[in-house]
């Protein structure tokens, strides 16, 4: 028969046993979680260093131009040829710069996004590009529409509203040596009549309704592609023409809305 004082210690070593035993659970897992934290941030810190490698990069691009464009209809070769061969990841926050290839839109920060893949190919294409055209961009993003067209035609002139947004992709495409882009930071809504006539323009947000003062600095024959609409939007093909403007729809697209300065 036991005492009270042993039962008293029995119960005693139990509880000690028994938080000798959480405490150990519990070092276990909290090692275990740092080091899922330091493999995981170890692998992305490798993933982009791979995504550097030009080898690999390219790699990616000729499997998105394979699976996503040409499938799709893309079949002006100078527009897949450039696709295959800008460096999209370059274009993006480097927290996505995994998904730089996937078939879908990435958010750039600002409430903006870098288009999906095809959406940037089709738009290009429709513009029907010779190789001697000037261009007006609106929405420069991140910058890689302009430094896609900027191998496809003579001069690129491209118009951001979000100034930190004018300012990186300004600096990304000076650094990458795209000289015959020229970039700044005003209301897309005036266009640059400076530099107007335009042969084509292409613009990457949507408006409700196509902008007069943009179709007015198309040249003749001029070509614009946008999207269109608020809710519901169409990307248009709108060719200026001697008796006004001819529009084409193309698809339904889903675009950030095209703003105005505050």
């Amino acid at each position: 028969m036991r005492t009270d004082g042993q039962i008293w210690f029995s119960s005693f070593y139990r509880i000690k046993v028994l938080f000798f035993l959480i405490f150990i659970y519990l070092s276990c897992t909290s090692a275990k979680q740092d080091s899922g934290d330091k493999k995981q941030n170890s692998s992305l810190k490798m993933y982009s260093e791979k995504k550097d490698d030009t080898v690999q990069w390219k790699r990616d691009a000729k499997r998105m131009v394979n699976s996503q464009l040409i499938p799709r209809g893309i079949n002006d070769k100078n527009v897949l040829h450039v696709m295959e061969n800008t460096p999209r990841h370059l274009f993006v926050p480097e927290y996505y710069i995994d998904a730089a290839y996937d078939d879908g839109p990435i958010p750039i920060g600002e409430g903006q996004t870098i288009s999906q893949p095809y959406i940037v190919a089709l738009m290009t294409e429709l513009l029907k590009l010779k190789g001697h055209e000037k261009v007006l961009e609106i929405g420069t993003g991140s910058g890689y529409q302009a430094a896609v067209l900027s191998p496809l035609v003579d001069t690129c002139y491209t118009i951001e509203l979000v100034k930190k947004l004018a300012d990186n992709a300004g600096d990304l495409i000076k650094k990458l040596g795209y000289t015959n882009v020229i970039a700044k930071c005003d209301d897309g809504y005036k266009g640059w009549p400076e530099h107007a006539p335009f042969d084509c323009i292409i613009i990457t947000a949507a408006p409700p309704e196509i902008p007069q003062a943009l179709v007015d600095q198309l040249k003749p024959d001029g070509i614009m592609v946008l999207p269109v609409g608020t809710f519901y939007q169409q990307l248009m093909v709108v060719t200026k023409t001697k008796k006004g403007i001819r529009r084409e729809s193309i698809i339904p697209v889903r675009f950030v809305p095209m703003v105005k300065p505050d």
